[in-house]
Protein backbone atom coordinates (compact mmCIF):
# COMPACT_ATOMS: atom_id res chain seq x y z
CA UNK A 1 0.00 0.00 0.00
CA UNK A 2 1.39 3.39 -1.02
CA UNK A 3 1.47 6.37 1.32
CA UNK A 4 -1.36 8.78 0.49
CA UNK A 5 1.08 11.64 -0.18
CA UNK A 6 2.92 9.50 -2.74
CA UNK A 7 -0.17 8.25 -4.57
CA UNK A 8 -1.36 9.71 -7.86
CA UNK A 9 -4.20 7.32 -8.68
CA UNK A 10 -6.19 4.75 -6.73
CA UNK A 11 -8.58 2.36 -8.51
CA UNK A 12 -10.93 0.27 -6.35
CA UNK A 13 -13.22 -2.41 -7.72
CA UNK A 14 -13.44 -0.85 -11.17
CA UNK A 15 -15.90 -2.79 -13.33
CA UNK A 16 -17.23 -2.25 -16.85
CA UNK A 17 -19.63 -4.61 -18.61
CA UNK A 18 -20.87 -4.76 -22.17
CA UNK A 19 -23.93 -6.98 -21.92
CA UNK A 20 -22.68 -10.14 -20.26
CA UNK A 21 -19.04 -9.47 -21.15
CA UNK A 22 -16.76 -7.98 -18.50
CA UNK A 23 -14.26 -5.63 -20.15
CA UNK A 24 -12.94 -4.89 -16.64
CA UNK A 25 -13.80 -6.95 -13.59
CA UNK A 26 -13.18 -5.65 -10.05
CA UNK A 27 -9.85 -3.99 -10.88
CA UNK A 28 -7.78 -2.70 -7.96
CA UNK A 29 -4.67 -0.70 -8.76
CA UNK A 30 -2.49 2.10 -7.36
CA UNK A 31 -0.15 4.39 -9.29
CA UNK A 32 2.61 6.24 -7.44
CA UNK A 33 3.41 9.86 -8.22
CA UNK A 34 6.30 10.23 -10.61
CA UNK A 35 6.22 6.60 -11.77
CA UNK A 36 5.99 5.10 -15.23
CA UNK A 37 3.35 2.46 -14.56
CA UNK A 38 2.78 0.03 -17.43
CA UNK A 39 -0.52 -1.72 -18.09
CA UNK A 40 -0.06 -4.77 -20.29
CA UNK A 41 -2.04 -7.76 -21.49
CA UNK A 42 -3.31 -9.48 -24.64
CA UNK A 43 -5.64 -7.74 -27.07
CA UNK A 44 -9.08 -7.51 -25.48
CA UNK A 45 -7.68 -7.51 -21.94
CA UNK A 46 -9.40 -4.20 -21.08
CA UNK A 47 -6.49 -1.75 -21.36
CA UNK A 48 -8.12 0.81 -23.64
CA UNK A 49 -11.40 0.44 -21.73
CA UNK A 50 -9.45 1.40 -18.61
CA UNK A 51 -8.19 4.57 -20.33
CA UNK A 52 -11.71 5.38 -21.52
CA UNK A 53 -13.03 5.08 -17.97
CA UNK A 54 -10.24 7.26 -16.56
CA UNK A 55 -10.84 10.00 -19.11
CA UNK A 56 -14.63 9.94 -18.85
CA UNK A 57 -15.29 8.66 -22.37
CA UNK A 58 -17.15 5.76 -20.75
CA UNK A 59 -18.96 5.49 -17.44
CA UNK A 60 -18.09 2.83 -14.91
CA UNK A 61 -20.64 0.23 -13.88
CA UNK A 62 -19.16 0.04 -10.40
CA UNK A 63 -16.00 0.92 -8.52
CA UNK A 64 -14.21 4.07 -7.50
CA UNK A 65 -11.38 6.13 -8.99
CA UNK A 66 -9.47 8.56 -6.78
CA UNK A 67 -7.08 11.03 -8.40
CA UNK A 68 -4.66 12.92 -6.15
CA UNK A 69 -6.78 12.15 -3.11
CA UNK A 70 -10.10 13.31 -4.59
CA UNK A 71 -12.86 11.21 -6.23
CA UNK A 72 -12.76 11.37 -10.00
CA UNK A 73 -16.47 11.83 -10.56
CA UNK A 74 -16.66 14.58 -13.20
CA UNK A 75 -18.77 13.22 -16.04
CA UNK A 76 -17.30 15.08 -19.01
CA UNK A 77 -13.85 14.29 -20.46
CA UNK A 78 -13.11 18.03 -20.68
CA UNK A 79 -13.53 18.36 -16.91
CA UNK A 80 -11.09 15.52 -16.33
CA UNK A 81 -8.59 17.22 -18.61
CA UNK A 82 -8.85 20.34 -16.46
CA UNK A 83 -8.34 18.15 -13.38
CA UNK A 84 -4.97 17.15 -14.84
CA UNK A 85 -5.39 13.97 -16.90
CA UNK A 86 -4.37 13.77 -20.58
CA UNK A 87 -4.01 10.93 -23.06
CA UNK A 88 -2.73 9.95 -26.47
CA UNK A 89 -4.30 7.35 -28.76
CA UNK A 90 -3.22 4.08 -30.30
CA UNK A 91 -4.06 5.50 -33.74
CA UNK A 92 -2.52 8.94 -34.13
CA UNK A 93 -5.20 11.64 -34.03
CA UNK A 94 -3.86 14.91 -35.38
CA UNK A 95 -5.46 17.65 -37.48
CA UNK A 96 -3.49 17.19 -40.72
CA UNK A 97 -4.20 20.70 -42.04
CA UNK A 98 -2.84 22.48 -38.94
CA UNK A 99 0.79 23.38 -38.42
CA UNK A 100 2.91 21.75 -35.76
CA UNK A 101 2.77 24.92 -33.64
CA UNK A 102 -1.00 25.26 -33.98
CA UNK A 103 -1.45 21.63 -32.99
CA UNK A 104 0.31 22.15 -29.67
CA UNK A 105 -1.42 25.47 -29.04
CA UNK A 106 -4.78 23.68 -29.22
CA UNK A 107 -3.83 21.79 -26.09
CA UNK A 108 -3.35 25.08 -24.23
CA UNK A 109 -6.98 26.13 -24.69
CA UNK A 110 -8.29 24.13 -21.74
CA UNK A 111 -6.03 26.16 -19.43
CA UNK A 112 -6.32 29.59 -21.02
CA UNK A 113 -10.01 29.54 -22.03
CA UNK A 114 -11.84 27.29 -19.57
CA UNK A 115 -15.24 28.42 -20.84
CA UNK A 116 -16.82 29.89 -23.97
CA UNK A 117 -17.47 33.15 -22.12
CA UNK A 118 -13.82 33.57 -21.19
CA UNK A 119 -12.80 33.01 -24.80
CA UNK A 120 -15.33 35.57 -26.05
CA UNK A 121 -14.27 38.08 -23.40
CA UNK A 122 -10.62 37.77 -24.37
CA UNK A 123 -11.50 38.32 -28.03
CA UNK A 124 -13.59 41.44 -27.29
CA UNK A 125 -11.11 43.05 -24.91
CA UNK A 126 -7.94 42.57 -26.96
CA UNK A 127 -6.48 45.73 -28.59
CA UNK A 128 -7.51 46.37 -32.22
CA UNK A 129 -5.30 44.48 -34.69
CA UNK A 130 -3.26 43.16 -31.79
CA UNK A 131 -2.49 39.65 -30.65
CA UNK A 132 -4.29 38.75 -27.45
CA UNK A 133 -2.07 38.27 -24.42
CA UNK A 134 -3.54 34.82 -23.94
CA UNK A 135 -2.51 33.79 -27.45
CA UNK A 136 1.01 35.09 -26.91
CA UNK A 137 1.24 33.00 -23.75
CA UNK A 138 -0.06 29.93 -25.58
CA UNK A 139 2.46 30.41 -28.37
CA UNK A 140 5.31 30.79 -25.87
CA UNK A 141 4.48 27.60 -23.98
CA UNK A 142 3.87 25.68 -27.21
CA UNK A 143 7.30 26.68 -28.49
CA UNK A 144 8.85 25.52 -25.22
CA UNK A 145 7.30 22.09 -25.72
CA UNK A 146 8.42 21.92 -29.33
CA UNK A 147 11.98 22.70 -28.22
CA UNK A 148 11.70 19.94 -25.61
CA UNK A 149 10.65 17.41 -28.27
CA UNK A 150 13.11 18.61 -30.89
CA UNK A 151 10.33 19.84 -33.19
CA UNK A 152 10.91 23.61 -33.07
CA UNK A 153 12.57 23.60 -36.50
CA UNK A 154 9.40 22.24 -38.11
CA UNK A 155 6.90 24.40 -36.20
CA UNK A 156 5.45 25.84 -39.44
CA UNK A 157 5.15 22.48 -41.20
CA UNK A 158 1.81 20.74 -41.53
CA UNK A 159 1.33 17.97 -38.99
CA UNK A 160 0.66 15.52 -41.82
CA UNK A 161 4.10 16.23 -43.34
CA UNK A 162 6.00 14.92 -40.30
CA UNK A 163 7.53 11.48 -40.13
CA UNK A 164 5.61 8.83 -38.23
CA UNK A 165 7.93 9.07 -35.22
CA UNK A 166 7.67 12.87 -35.11
CA UNK A 167 3.87 12.67 -35.33
CA UNK A 168 3.95 10.49 -32.22
CA UNK A 169 6.10 13.12 -30.47
CA UNK A 170 3.71 15.85 -31.60
CA UNK A 171 0.73 14.01 -30.16
CA UNK A 172 2.50 13.68 -26.81
CA UNK A 173 3.46 17.37 -26.96
CA UNK A 174 -0.18 18.33 -27.54
CA UNK A 175 -1.23 16.22 -24.56
CA UNK A 176 1.42 17.87 -22.38
CA UNK A 177 0.17 21.30 -23.48
CA UNK A 178 -2.88 20.65 -21.30
CA UNK A 179 -0.42 20.60 -18.36
CA UNK A 180 -1.38 17.18 -17.02
CA UNK A 181 -0.07 15.58 -13.88
CA UNK A 182 -1.13 12.16 -15.18
CA UNK A 183 -0.40 11.24 -18.80
CA UNK A 184 -1.95 8.14 -20.39
CA UNK A 185 0.02 6.76 -23.36
CA UNK A 186 -1.90 4.24 -25.48
CA UNK A 187 0.58 2.09 -27.44
CA UNK A 188 2.92 4.95 -28.39
CA UNK A 189 5.44 2.59 -30.02
CA UNK A 190 2.89 0.99 -32.36
CA UNK A 191 4.24 1.03 -35.91
CA UNK A 192 7.65 2.38 -34.95
CA UNK A 193 10.96 1.01 -36.17
CA UNK A 194 13.72 0.15 -33.63
CA UNK A 195 15.41 3.56 -33.90
CA UNK A 196 12.13 5.42 -33.36
CA UNK A 197 11.29 3.17 -30.41
CA UNK A 198 14.65 3.92 -28.82
CA UNK A 199 14.01 7.65 -29.21
CA UNK A 200 10.54 7.17 -27.71
CA UNK A 201 12.07 5.44 -24.69
CA UNK A 202 14.21 8.51 -24.03
CA UNK A 203 11.28 10.85 -24.65
CA UNK A 204 8.97 9.12 -22.16
CA UNK A 205 11.72 9.12 -19.52
CA UNK A 206 12.30 12.84 -20.01
CA UNK A 207 8.57 13.53 -19.70
CA UNK A 208 8.50 11.61 -16.42
CA UNK A 209 11.53 13.55 -15.23
CA UNK A 210 9.55 16.77 -15.72
CA UNK A 211 7.28 15.56 -12.90
CA UNK A 212 4.51 13.89 -14.90
CA UNK A 213 3.17 10.52 -13.78
CA UNK A 214 2.67 8.14 -16.73
CA UNK A 215 0.47 5.11 -17.32
CA UNK A 216 1.78 3.26 -20.35
CA UNK A 217 -0.18 0.74 -22.42
CA UNK A 218 2.24 -1.00 -24.75
CA UNK A 219 2.91 -4.34 -26.46
CA UNK A 220 6.64 -3.76 -27.04
CA UNK A 221 7.98 -5.73 -24.06
CA UNK A 222 11.53 -4.50 -24.44
CA UNK A 223 10.28 -0.94 -24.05
CA UNK A 224 7.95 -1.85 -21.18
CA UNK A 225 10.52 -3.83 -19.20
CA UNK A 226 13.24 -1.25 -19.74
CA UNK A 227 11.28 1.85 -18.80
CA UNK A 228 8.61 0.90 -16.26
CA UNK A 229 8.81 1.32 -12.49
CA UNK A 230 5.84 -0.99 -11.98
CA UNK A 231 3.64 -3.17 -14.20
CA UNK A 232 0.02 -4.32 -13.92
CA UNK A 233 -1.06 -7.25 -16.11
CA UNK A 234 -4.64 -7.76 -17.30
CA UNK A 235 -6.23 -10.79 -18.94
CA UNK A 236 -9.90 -10.82 -19.95
CA UNK A 237 -10.52 -7.75 -17.79
CA UNK A 238 -9.02 -9.25 -14.63
CA UNK A 239 -5.71 -8.39 -12.99
CA UNK A 240 -3.48 -11.47 -13.01
CA UNK A 241 -0.20 -9.91 -11.90
CA UNK A 242 1.46 -6.78 -10.60
CA UNK A 243 4.94 -5.82 -9.56
CA UNK A 244 8.33 -4.61 -10.71
CA UNK A 245 9.51 -5.66 -14.20
CA UNK A 246 11.79 -8.37 -12.81
CA UNK A 247 8.88 -9.84 -10.83
CA UNK A 248 6.52 -9.79 -13.82
CA UNK A 249 9.06 -11.60 -16.02
CA UNK A 250 9.12 -14.49 -13.52
CA UNK A 251 5.37 -14.64 -12.77
CA UNK A 252 4.05 -18.03 -14.04
CA UNK A 253 0.50 -16.74 -14.57
CA UNK A 254 1.74 -13.80 -16.64
CA UNK A 255 4.06 -16.00 -18.69
CA UNK A 256 1.26 -18.44 -19.46
CA UNK A 257 -1.33 -15.78 -20.35
CA UNK A 258 0.77 -13.20 -22.16
CA UNK A 259 4.56 -13.28 -22.23
CA UNK A 260 4.98 -16.88 -23.37
CA UNK A 261 7.64 -19.40 -22.39
CA UNK A 262 9.96 -18.34 -25.17
CA UNK A 263 9.86 -14.61 -24.51
CA UNK A 264 13.21 -12.85 -24.87
CA UNK A 265 13.54 -9.54 -22.99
Amino acid sequence: MLEATNTCLVVEGLTKRFGGFYALNDLHMQVAKGDIHALIGPNGAGKTTFFNLLTGVMRTDSGRITFEGQPLDEARPSRRTVRGIARTFQNIRLFPHLTVLQTVMIGEHCRVFQSVWKALGAAVLQPPFGEAQAERSMRFHALELLEFFGLADVQDSKASDLSYGDQRKLEIARALATRPRLLLLDEPAAGMNPRETEELDATITRVRDRGTTIILVEHDMRLVMGISDRITVLNFGTKIGEGMPTEIQRDPAVIEAYLGEDVRL
